[in-house]
């Protein structure tokens, strides 16, 4: 029976082409893929193509465009075996985490993918990057998904969404995910790294809807003044502060620095350790500077990149109203985020 999937479009390079008149890069019109991927042909499934009626630059991504997509997906979860996403880079690993987090026992692949170049050029990497989305979506051992989660599909390497950040504006190679391995790779044949990807055992499949915007990144640097810190928690209705700190969770340790932040915690405010390394994990007990932080009640993240941190607070926080579930669920892993030691 062949495979059924359903080709999202919301934005991004990718999907964008010269007009012929003016030369000006327009969003391309999927009801035509066949001419730009006449390839497509030779698979044998079923691809449908869906276009957002709205189509956004991922710089406007937000919740309500978050919604908006897993709410399609939803919608058609029955209808299909698979979901490729074609989105914009700049913010598909912020996507690809909040996905992830909305999603309650996914099982069937969720494949984002996009392009430095547009299909308008000739050397673009969007016809590799939609091929082999497509086929990473239909990839099936009898009736189960070689890869039953929300992922990035980006030049011939498969990696779990929730672990990526964009680390290159200029090469094809735009993703990187540091602290894990890819699930698959793509060369000859596609090579699936079973032992790496998730396969959940649980049926009905729903949808996480609320999410909590209302949190805040502050990365340090030396000098930093603890005026700022103390400004960004005085936000009216802020929930939670993401702090990017140095190395394996550390930070200043002036008394002026963590009498801000203690004060903080103490109104309720959840405050996250992110490290600022592209590679590594948060040990705050490692060192004097970090253990201070954790004594005060800031929560370790772990080997979370940022993108995972922000989005799986905004799902704890949208989802939960007691705040001491948010600070006890954040630091264990819920999809993989997270390398626990």
């Amino acid at each position: 029976m062949e495979k059924q999937i359903l080709v999202i479009y919301t934005g991004g390079t990718i999907g964008m082409i010269k007009d012929a008149d003016s030369g000006v890069l327009k969003p391309f019109n999927f009801k035509n893929i066949y001419e730009q991927l006449p390839m497509l042909r030779q698979f044998n499934y079923k691809i449908d193509f869906l276009t957002f009626e709205n189509l956004i630059d991922s710089s406007d991504a937000d919740k309500a465009f978050w919604i908006e997509l897993a709410t399609k997906i939803e919608d058609n979860y029955d209808k299909y075996d698979g979901f490729v996403v074609l989105h914009g880079s700049d913010t598909m690993s912020y996507t690809a985490s909040a996905l992830s987090f909305m999603f309650n026992n996914l099982n069937k692949p969720v494949v984002l993918t996009g392009s430095q170049l547009s299909l308008a050029e000739i050397r673009s990497d969007g016809r590799d990057n939609i091929i082999n989305a497509i086929e990473v979506a239909a990839a099936y051992k009898g009736d189960i998904p070689m890869v039953p989660e929300v992922s990035i599909c980006f030049e011939n390497k498969i990696l779990r969404g929730n672990r990526t950040l964009k680390n290159n504006a200029e090469n094809f190679e735009a993703f990187i995910s540091p602290n894990y391995p890819p699930l698959a790779e793509v060369g000859v044949n596609i090579k699936y790294n079973r032992e790496f990807i998730h396969y959940n055992n649980e049926s009905n499949f729903s949808v996480n809807k609320n999410i909590d915007e209302r949190i805040a990144v502050i990365k340090l640097f030396p000098g930093i003044s603890s005026k700022i810190i103390e400004a960004v928690l005085e936000v009216d209705g802020i929930q939670a502060v993401i702090l990017e700190t140095y190395g394996s969770g550390n930070a200043p340790t002036t008394r002026e620095f963590l009498e801000v932040l203690k004060s903080g915690i103490e109104k309720g405010i959840i405050i996250v350790n992110v490290t600022q390394c592209t590679k590594g994990s948060v040990q705050m007990g490692k060192y004097e500077t970090g253990k201070q932080l954790e004594e005060i009640g800031i929560i370790g993240a772990w080997d979370m990149t940022t993108e995972s941190a922000v989005t799986k607070l905004m799902c704890l926080l949208g989802q939960l109203d007691n705040k001491d579930d948010v600070r006890t669920i954040f630091p264990q892993t819920l999809r993989g985020e997270i390398t626990l030691e």
